[in-house]
C-alpha cells in the first residue's frame, strides 16, 4: 500500500492533541482541551479509538515508556499526576468509547485483590505481582581465591577459553566430554598428567546440540529435534553419527534437550515446554521421555515438568529425581525451583499448580476443564530452592574422594536469575538425602555473584573418575575442578537398581483385552462398526501416526434399557511392550450418543459430545493415538471395544489410565462389542526412522 506523508503527518497531529487534551479532561483541566480542539479539523479526529485506549493509563507513564514523543507532548500540554482516584468527567465520554475507570471499579466479583501465595482457583482471578528484570553486570571469570568452598575443599581450574561450555559427561575412563549449545558441538579432554587436562579436541558437531549420554561404547546426542548415536572409538573421538530420532517436539522458549540412559537400559529424554506458561498442543513438550536404545518406541513417562535440565538416579534407591525450573513472572520470590521425585504417568502441575499445589492465576485447563478437578491428580514438589535460580545439570555423587556423608547426595548447578531482584542462583548447591529421601538444599559453593556483577553463568557438573566434582561457567567458558584434601571415603561406585523403573515400566503390561477381563463381563453385545474401514478390514493410513494421526469415525447400536453412558477402550495385542499397547480411551460417552465423529479433540475433556473424558494412552498422551506398528512387523490387529455403562464412571478427570477405568466399571457394564482392523507400516514410509 502506498503511503501520504503529508496525510500521515497530519494524522499524527491530531492522534497527538487528542491524547493530551484525553489527559487534560481526565485532570479536571477542561480548558486545556478545548484550546487543543482547534487543531482537530486538520486531520478530522482522525484515531480517536486508538487513543481513548492510550488515554486510559493513569498518569500516562505508560505512553512515556512506549511512545516518548506522544508521552512528552502530553506531559507539556495535558501534565500529569492526576490522583489515584480521580473519576473522569463527563466530558470524556464525548472524546471517547469509553467512560473511563480505576482498578477499584472490577473489584466485585473476583473475590478482592490477592496476592499468587493464595491465588483462588477460578475462573475469577485478581492477583497483583511485583516483579523484576534484573540482569547483573557480567565480568570475567574471577580468581579462585573469591569463590566460598566448604572447609577442607580446594577449587582449582582446570581449561579455559571453552566458550559455551554446557554439560559434562566423564566417561569410565576418566575422558571428559563438554557440549557447548552455541557452538554445536562436544569437546573431549584428555588427563595430560600432573591433574594437567590437553588441549579440548572437537569429537561431534550437530546444530543446536546440547544432550550427550554415554552408553556400552556409544555416544548419544541430542539435539532440539533429533536424537544420534555414534561409536566411541577407540582414541575417545566419535565415529559417525546416525539419526535414531528426527521428530522430538518444537523447542520453543525451552530447546536444551538432556539425555541419559536409565539403569533399566533405555533411553530417557528431558523435553522442555515451549512457553512460560501456556497449554501445550504437543503432550511431549514439558515432559520427560523414556525410548528403546533405537529410538523406534518412545512413550510419555512424566509431564507436567516445565524444564527439567536436571535430573538423575538415586545411586542406592534407583528413584528418579529432578530440578524443574519454576514459571516466570510470579514474583520474585514465586515460583521455587522444583525438586521432584518423577514417576511413570505423574503429571508435576505446570502450568497450572506449582510448589505444593498453588495455583497459577493465568493458567486455564481446556475442554472446561476446572482446576479444582486437575488440582486432584497434580503432584506436588519433594522440596523447593530460591525463585528464579534456574537448576541445570544434577549429579548424584557416588565418588570415592568426598566424606562418605556426600554418598548419595546431590549436587546442582544453578546458573542464575534475570526475573529476580536481589539475583539468585550463581552457585552449587547440595541436596542432602537421608535413607533415600531428600530432606534439605543448602549453597555449596558460592561466591559468583556480588553487588558489582555475576562472576559466570554455571551450567554443567559432573564427577570425575577421582571422586572430584566438575562444573562449568558457560558464559566465560571455564571448567572448574572441587577437590577434598582430607581423608577420602574409598568406596567404590554403586551399582544403580533397576527394579524401580522396570515396575513402573511393567504396569499395565502382560494383561488380556479389556473386552476379556473381569471387570468388563456381560451377556448382552453391541454391534461397533466404522465408515472408515469394515470389520476386520484395513484401518486407512489417514488414521495412522505415520500421516495425520487423526481418529475414525465409529458408530455402535444402542445400549440396553438403563444405559447412562458409554465407554470406549482401543488396544493392540500385537504389540511387543506394553502388551496390549492402549490407544484410545474414552469414558463418560453421552448415553444420547452412538457414534464418535472423525478427527476429535486430543484433551481432556470435549466438548462435542458434551464431557466426554479422554485418558492415557501407552504412549503417555491423552486421547486418540494412530497405530504405528515397526517396520518389518506383520499387520496388527487393533480391537476397538465399546461399552455400554449403568452409570457415569467416577474416575479421575485427567490422566486416568485404562486400569482405573476398568476398576470403576467392574459391575456395571450392561453390553459390550469390538470393531478390530489391521495395519501395517506402509511399504513406502519415509516419513520416520
Amino acid at each position: 500500500m502506498d503511503h501520504d506523508p503529508h496525510g500521515l503527518a497530519i494524522q499524527q497531529i491530531a492522534l497527538i492533541s487528542q491524547f493530551a487534551c484525553s489527559i487534560s479532561i481526565y485532570r479536571r483541566q477542561p480548558w486545556r482541551c478545548a484550546l487543543l480542539r482547534l487543531t482537530y479539523p486538520l486531520a478530522g479526529y482522525v484515531g480517536r479509538p486508538w487513543l481513548c485506549t492510550i488515554a486510559d493509563f493513569e498518569d500516562g507513564a505508560p505512553m512515556r515508556t512506549i511512545f516518548p514523543t506522544l508521552g512528552f507532548f502530553a506531559m507539556v500540554v495535558g501534565g500529569f499526576g492526576c490522583a489515584d482516584d480521580s473519576p473522569s468527567q463527563s466530558g470524556a465520554a464525548s472524546l471517547c468509547t469509553d467512560s473511563g475507570t480505576s482498578p477499584s471499579d472490577f473489584e466485585a466479583g473476583t473475590g478482592g485483590l490477592t496476592s499468587v501465595d493464595n491465588a483462588p482457583l477460578g475462573p475469577t482471578a485478581n492477583v497483583e505481582i511485583t516483579g523484576h528484570i534484573f540482569k547483573p553486570e557480567p565480568l570475567p571469570a574471577p580468581d579462585v581465591s573469591k569463590i566460598t568452598v566448604p572447609a577442607g575443599f580446594v577449587l582449582t581450574k582446570v581449561a579455559e577459553k571453552l566458550g559455551n561450555a554446557r554439560l559434562i559427561v566423564v566417561a569410565k575412563n576418566g575422558t571428559i566430554y563438554i557440549t557447548r549449545r552455541e557452538q554445536g558441538d562436544v569437546l573431549m579432554l584428555k588427563d595430560a598428567g600432573d591433574g594437567q587436562l590437553a588441549a579440548p579436541v572437537r569429537v561431534a558437531s550437530r546444530s543446536g546440540l546440547h544432550g550427550l549420554a554415554l552408553y556400552e561404547n556409544k555416544a548419544y546426542l541430542a539435539t532440539p529435534h533429533e536424537i544420534f548415536r555414534g561409536e566411541v572409538l577407540a582414541d575417545g573421538t566419535f565415529g559417525p553419527l546416525e539419526m535414531l530420532i528426527h521428530d522430538l517436539p518444537d523447542a520453543g522458549q525451552h530447546n536444551t534437550r538432556t539425555l541419559q540412559i536409565g539403569p533399566d537400559a533405555m533411553l530417557y529424554v528431558s523435553i522442555g515446554s515451549t512457553c512460560n506458561e501456556c497449554n501445550e498442543p504437543n503432550r511431549e513438550n514439558a515432559s520427560i521421555l523414556r525410548a528403546s536404545l533405537d529410538g523406534k518406541s518412545r512413550a510419555i513417562w512424566a509431564s507436567g515438568l516445565r524444564d527439567t535440565i536436571g535430573w538423575g538416579w538415586h545411586p542406592q534407591t534407583g528413584e528418579l529425581w529432578g530440578f524443574d525450573h519454576g514459571i516466570d513472572w510470579l514474583g520474585d520470590d514465586l515460583q521455587k525451583e522444583e525438586l521432584n521425585e518423577i514417576q511413570r504417568g505423574n503429571h508435576y502441575g505446570w502450568p497450572y499448580f506449582f510448589g505444593n499445589n498453588q495455583v497459577n492465576p493465568h493458567a486455564d485447563p481446556p475442554g472446561g476443564l476446572s482446576k479444582a478437578e486437575r488440582r486432584k491428580v497434580s503432584t506436588p514438589m519433594v522440596l523447593g530452592y530460591t525463585a528464579h535460580a534456574a537448576p541445570m545439570q544434577m549429579s548424584f555423587y557416588d565418588g570415592p574422594q568426598f566424606p562418605a556423608e556426600y554418598r548419595g547426595d546431590a549436587f546442582v548447578s544453578m546458573r542464575g536469575s534475570w526475573n529476580r531482584k536481589p539475583p539468585s542462583g550463581y552457585e552449587i548447591v547440595r541436596v542432602h538425602f537421608q535413607d533415600g529421601r531428600p530432606r534439605s538444599i543448602t549453597p555449596f559453593v558460592t561466591g559468583f555473584v556480588g553487588r558489582e556483577g555475576e562472576y559466570g553463568r554455571l551450567c554443567g557438573n559432573a564427577v570425575a573418575k577421582d571422586g572430584s566434582l566438575l562444573f562449568t561457567d558457560d558464559r566465560n567458558g571455564v571448567l572448574y575442578r572441587l577437590s577434598f584434601n582430607g581423608m577420602p571415603n574409598g568406596k567404590p561406585a554403586s551399582i544403580i537398581p533397576a527394579g524401580p523403573m522396570l515396575a513402573q515400566a511393567a504396569r499395565g503390561s502382560g494383561v488380556p483385552l479389556a473386552i476379556e477381563r473381569p471387570e468388563t463381563a456381560t451377556a448382552a453385545t453391541l454391534t461397533v462398526t466404522s465408515r472408515a474401514f469394515a470389520n476386520g478390514g484395513l484401518i486407512p493410513v489417514v488414521h495412522s501416526e505415520y500421516e495425520q494421526g487423526a481418529s475414525f469415525p465409529v458408530a455402535w447400536t444402542a445400549g440396553p434399557v438403563g444405559t447412562q453412558s458409554y465407554v470406549l477402550i482401543m488396544e493392540d495385542p500385537d504389540a511387543t511392550t506394553p502388551k496390549p499397547y492402549v490407544h484410545w480411551i474414552a469414558w463418560n460417552i453421552p448415553a444420547t450418543a452412538t457414534s464418535l465423529r472423525e478427527g476429535l479433540q486430543e484433551q481432556d475433556v470435549l466438548l462435542d459430545p458434551p464431557n466426554l473424558r479422554q485418558g492415557t494412552t501407552s504412549g503417555g498422551t491423552i486421547g486418540y493415538r494412530g497405530p504405528r506398528p515397526l517396520a518389518g512387523d506383520p499387520p496388527h490387529v487393533y480391537h476397538v471395544q465399546v461399552f455400554a455403562m449403568d452409570r457415569l464412571l467416577d474416575v479421575p478427570l485427567s490422566g486416568a489410565d485404562r486400569d482405573q477405568v476398568l476398576s470403576a466399571m467392574n459391575g456395571h457394564v450392561l453390553a459390550r462389542g469390538q470393531l478390530m482392523g489391521a495395519f501395517a507400516r506402509p511399504p513406502t514410509q519415509v516419513s520416520r526412522p
